[in-house]
């Protein structure tokens, strides 16, 4: 999949910019503060109808303006021309456009347009509490599995239902009929049980993945290993009436305390993906070196899995990720860009102009660079092969 053109209107530092990117790596400059970062944020915005710096739209608004606007011409194996378009008006929230038509639901677009954004931020995936490693396997499972998406937002509905009659049974205690929370409850059981278990085939066939990732960026020392740590000890090979039976069971040895807390305490929405490096728990005991290169091994295996799974491959951001790496990891990610059978275009943002220039020299392939300032983006330098 490719991304020919990107406009931005009111949208963070950019009032009205236009943008023509090139078919393989892309590479973005300028200060800090000056609106590189917005333009891969919007490109993910046009992928997944979202941010991936804020969960707050009215965030990326520029200061001032009524409503922004996005647009993006993309092409793919599926559509020779796709014209995306988002608009966003406060109070009246999000809604976008294929070709014209507008989409009944934000969450159709998700896995239309893969994507993947590698940040500094990454090093909580692997540092960060367990909420941080589940939005990336709800992230990457949603593009990859429409189902996944539409059992995960429905499941979110009923923890909400369950956890509101919980909170009002906890007050008082005889207002809630037990029909009704074992009605949600149930219910709450059947959606879980399929994320479980999607989950837990993923994670087992995602390991190759990862161990793939590390390789390639150089990792050959280190033996990663991911675990699914879920509602009971379950293998990948158990059948669905199975997940659901530990989830019921373990929601009934459970229930005199969500009484007393007025919340759901087992489910996905409590459950852990572990990750560990040579047998040791990254979250404990990584350095912040091992932090940061899980964290990229993780997105890069991402990747891979995205372009394994779907028919398109997945655009690739890079935030400001080279900052601080050595170059013998910069080399080896860069070769990585290079090679259009594997990554067939990226986005790479940079304060540093000098930094810029090392990475034109290093990838030696078809390259864009540009120059943001003030929200203005200007053509720095190019190769086109």
């Amino acid at each position: 999949m490719l991304l020919q053109s990107l406009r931005l209107r009111n949208f963070r530092a950019h009032e009205e910019t236009q943008v023509a990117f090139g078919p393989r790596i892309n590479l973005i400059g300028g200060p800090n503060g000056a609106g590189k970062t917005n333009l891969l944020e919007a490109i993910h915005y046009l992928c997944l109808s979202k941010s991936f710096l804020t969960s707050q739209d009215a965030y990326a608004l520029r200061q001032g303006a009524a409503f922004f606007e996005l647009e993006g011409v993309f092409s793919g194996k599926r559509r020779s021309e796709l014209v995306v378009r988002l608009v966003y008006v406060p109070g009246e929230g999000k809604r976008i456009f294929f070709n014209g038509a507008p989409l009944e639901r934000l969450s159709d677009l998700v896995g239309e347009l893969p994507v993947v954004v590698l940040s500094p931020a990454d090093q909580a995936l692997t540092g960060g509490p367990p909420e941080a490693r589940r939005r990336f396997l709800d992230n990457l499972l949603s593009q990859a599995y429409p189902a996944y998406l539409q059992d995960l937002l429905q499941y979110r509905r009923a923890l909400r239902q369950r956890n509101e009659l919980l909170a009002h049974l906890r007050r008082h205690p005889a207002a809630v009929q037990p029909s009704l929370l074992e009605s949600w409850q149930e219910e709450l059981v059947t959606l879980g049980s399929r994320l479980i278990l999607r989950r837990l085939r993923f994670v087992q066939e995602f390991a190759a993945f990862v161990a793939e990732a590390h390789a390639q960026l150089g990792l050959t020392a280190e033996i990663p290993r991911i675990e699914y740590i879920t509602v009971a000890p379950l293998q990948p090979d158990v059948d669905l009436d199975a997940v659901a039976e530990a989830f019921r069971n373990r929601l009934h040895r459970l229930a005199s305390r969500e009484r007393e807390q007025g919340r759901t305490l087992a489910g996905p929405h409590r459950d852990e993906l572990m990750l560990r490096l040579n047998g040791l728990e990254v979250r404990r005991y990584a350095s912040q070196g091992q932090h940061r290169i899980m964290g990229l091994a993780l997105k890069l295996a991402k990747f891979l899995y995205l372009r394994a799974r779907r028919e398109e491959t997945p655009l690739l951001l890079l935030d400001d990720v080279f900052d601080g790496l050595d170059r013998f990891r910069t080399q080896r990610i860069l070769e990585l860009l290079q090679h259009a059978d594997q990554i067939a275009q990226s986005f790479v943002t940079s304060a540093r102009l000098d930094l810029l220039q090392e990475l034109q020299v290093l990838s030696g392939s078809t390259h864009r660079i540009f120059w943001v300032e003030a929200g203005q983006v200007q053509a720095y330098a190019s190769t086109e092969s």
